[in-house]
């Protein structure tokens, strides 16, 4: 991706830093539904559920979180207003606790090269399990948000 960004900044005089400092960039991952099941995995205050709408993870990673990434406030702000002034159903939500496992997204890596990134998608209930489990809701919703972010 970097690569491709920088040729294309390249054709228009610029350099890749100097274009990724001023981009934003949604993250298109799932997320780990609470499951009642297995309540010890999750912090359930932190926790996104099934039918509650698309989920935001501002902290990925696992062992304490330190391979993840932050978005700011203000771009999380930013995000936030699209999705509620479009009246989109959203929820935020991590990766398991912050001291237990978790998994990780490419998002770290798009911060890594200064742009302002964040996680949205589906939260997933028996996440990587022979059977996992979605919300025609939180589908429908995950596209909305995705849509009207990219709309704006």
């Amino acid at each position: 991706m970097a690569d491709f960004i920088a040729d294309l900044a390249k054709a228009d005089g610029m350099e890749l830093r100097h274009v990724m400092r001023k981009s934003i960039c949604l993250s298109a991952d799932v997320n780990a539904a609470f499951d009642p099941t297995y309540a010890s995995a999750f912090e359930p205050n932190n926790a996104c559920y099934i039918n509650n709408g698309a989920v935001i993870t501002k902290y990925t990673g696992s062992g304490g979180k330190y391979s993840t990434s932050d978005a700011s406030a203000e771009y999380m702000a930013q995000v936030r207003k699209i999705l509620d002034d479009k009246k989109v159903l959203w929820q935020t939500g991590e990766l398991g606790k912050v001291d237990g496992g978790g998994g990780g997204t490419i998002a770290k890596f798009v911060a890594n090269l200064n742009a302002d990134v964040v996680d949205l998608g589906v939260p997933v209930l028996s996440m990587h399990a022979p059977f996992e489990v979605v919300s025609k809701l939180d589908v429908y919703e995950t596209y909305r948000a995705l849509f009207e972010f990219y709309s704006f």
